[in-house]
């Protein structure tokens, strides 16, 4: 009998809990749910594991897999399973808050590891694979993901219904080590991060510094095009602001703040949005204002938790590609198609082709505001939006933002990767609480609809993503040296220099590496830092005016006249519209 992926993963989790439990039979068991590419189960006990013990464990998981060992599920009162799981406190825990009295509980054995779950699982341990999963790691968990309660110690384990999958995911992982944005970034000598001092926060060297510059030169420049104004606000503002916006309540564990002599808490800005209504209640706003898009290039600090913490994808200060979107009930169907419309052909132009779009839906929570209808309203109009304007998407149950649905973009990288980047969210709330308006034709006060807008999102965590996805080989115009010029020996370093001038007045960034090195040497060391074209030139080329091209990953030179050279970078470092 063949079963679906996930079961096979959610019963090879039980396998791994049973193997834990013989290897270590003190150990308390929290929960193990199947995830993308495999599973994980949190333990709690006082052994560390280590490396070391993976081999010991995936043996005693075959060792059981082989025993052929029946999944056999039972349901018990709430009573009964007290008395099962009396010696397991987090199962213990969840049992004395589940509040449907008298509701029969679902149990499933292995061997003898017992634990609370709903299934399904397969029939025997005969039915599961082999060879056909990989413990990947162990790292600490919060018990709840709650920062407040004990650390866990979670395994990872990839797994798969065939060997050759599995074989086929780890080789793919191996090109992502390859290609961490980590090791490109020491490669390619982009930047670095100091944990000691500033942890999360990344040290931007001149060549990373270039990159991440021409990121935000090209979105400005695409949303001056489109209409957008560019506003600044300032990095430390009044903490009521964040507690006005419910900021505060929701996130005010990962805030920075401080409070100043006077008496007043301030806080380092976690996200742009209470600025940028500030701006836009600055003043008075007509009907013939909006819709009015309002982008800014916010420097935002939260403070993530250290394990947390992972290169340029998580990171404790960024910049965020914010924009805020007012506009009135009649225009927003529009806007939002606009917007979707808008990120996609910016993904484009970084080689993201396949996006996928995602419904958020509200989710029930103590920190959600807003009435109901205000929610019905809000979720009904993004999905006539998309729907009505033939956009595929799916819904994502209860991942809204606390103040509105949203509409979350994901990307495919090269290594069949998804990432979450863009957003469109529609809010009906905080223009409410900040009291926005504008006049409408009728002379009277109306309140804006606002639509929160970032299209890569954190530029570093989008630097991150495509550095990986393309192992550091940037288009010409992102790249912080599309040329170097190398001259064959030092006779020929005055031509070298001429060749670099001639590049920079054409606005192509370049220079000439004169260190006194054998030129095959500086190829393989420029060639490790992702330099895209090597230009050689020696006695031929300085006599007649030409350049001896190398691209990176290219075995055959070729041979261009000078001023040639010169015209093709031109075009090739525009920002492509």
């Amino acid at each position: 009998m063949s079963y679906d992926i996930e079961i096979i993963r959610h019963s090879l989790a039980h396998v791994m809990a049973a193997a834990v439990k013989k290897l270590h039979p003190d150990v308390k068991f929290a929960g193990g749910p199947a995830i993308e590419n495999g599973f994980y189960y949190d333990f709690d006990t006082e052994y560390r594991f280590s490396e070391e013990d993976f081999a010991k464990i995936e043996k005693e998981m075959r060792d059981l897999i082989k025993s052929n060992g029946r999944f056999e599920q039972r349901n018990v009162s709430i009573d009964e399973a007290k008395e099962i799981f009396a010696s397991q406190p987090y199962k213990m825990e969840w049992l004395n808050e589940y509040d449907a009295a008298g509701e029969a509980l679902s149990i499933y054995s292995f061997r003898d590891f017992v634990d609370l779950c709903r299934g399904p699982h397969v029939e025997s341990s005969k039915d599961l694979p082999r060879d056909a999963f990989k413990i990947r790691s162990v790292a600490g968990a919060y018990w709840k993901g709650d920062a407040k309660n004990k650390m866990l110690q979670r395994i990872y384990v990839d797994a798969f219904a065939t060997r050759e999958e599995l074989d086929n995911f780890l080789k793919m992982q191996e090109e992502a080590a390859a290609r961490d944005n980590r090791k490109l970034g020491k490669d390619m000598d982009l930047f670095h991060f100091e944990p000691e001092y500033a942890p999360g926060s990344v040290f931007w060297h001149d060549k990373g510094y270039k990159i991440y510059r021409r990121l935000i030169e090209y979105v400005r420049m695409r949303q001056e095009l489109a209409g957008y104004q560019e506003i600044s606000t300032p990095a430390v503002m009044d903490r009521c602001l964040w507690e006005r916006s419910g900021h505060w309540a929701k996130y005010g564990e990962h805030n920075y703040s401080g409070k100043t002599q006077d008496g007043k808490v301030f806080c380092i800005k976690p996200m742009s949005c209470p600025g940028g209504m500030l701006v836009f209640g600055h003043g008075l706003r007509s009907y013939k204002d909006l819709p009015l898009y309002m982008a800014e290039f916010g420097k935002v600090h939260r403070y993530e938790a250290a394990g947390g913490l992972s290169g340029l994808m998580r990171v404790r200060e960024f910049t965020q590609d914010d924009a805020h979107i007012f506009c009135t009930e009649e225009q927003l169907e529009e806007e939002v198609v606009k917007i979707l419309r808008f990120i996609k052909d910016i993904y484009g132009k970084f080689g993201f082709e396949k996006i996928t779009m995602k419904l958020a839906t509200r989710k029930e929570s103590e920190f959600r505001i807003g009435s109901d209808e205000i929610w019905d309203k809000a979720e009904g109009a993004l999905k006539h939006a998309l729907e009505s304007n033939g956009i595929e998407f799916e819904i994502a149950e209860g991942d809204a933002a606390f103040y509105g649905p949203k509409i979350d973009n994901y990307l495919r990288d090269s290594m069949g990767r998804v990432w979450q980047c863009g957003t469109v969210q529609l809010d009906m709330n905080l223009p409410e609480r900040f009291d926005l308006s504008y006049v409408g034709e009728d002379g009277e006060k109306h309140r804006p609809i606002m639509l929160h807008r970032a299209m890569l999102g954190s530029i570093e965590r989008f630097m991150g993503i495509l550095l990986e996805s393309t192992g550091g080989n940037l288009p010409l115009w992102l790249s912080p040296e599309p040329v170097v010029v190398t001259p064959i020996s030092e006779k020929h370093a005055e031509y070298a220099n001429e060749v670099v001038n001639a590049l920079r007045v054409a606005g192509v960034n370049t220079r000439a590496d004169l260190r006194d090195e054998k030129v095959n040497y500086k190829i393989r060391e420029l060639s490790l830092a992702k330099t895209p074209i090597i230009a050689i030139v020696g006695e031929k080329e300085a006599a007649d005016k030409m350049v001896t091209l190398r691209r990176l990953g290219v075995e055959k030179q070729e041979s261009m006249k000078l001023a040639e050279f010169v015209e093709m970078m031109k075009d090739a470092v525009k920002l492509p519209l």
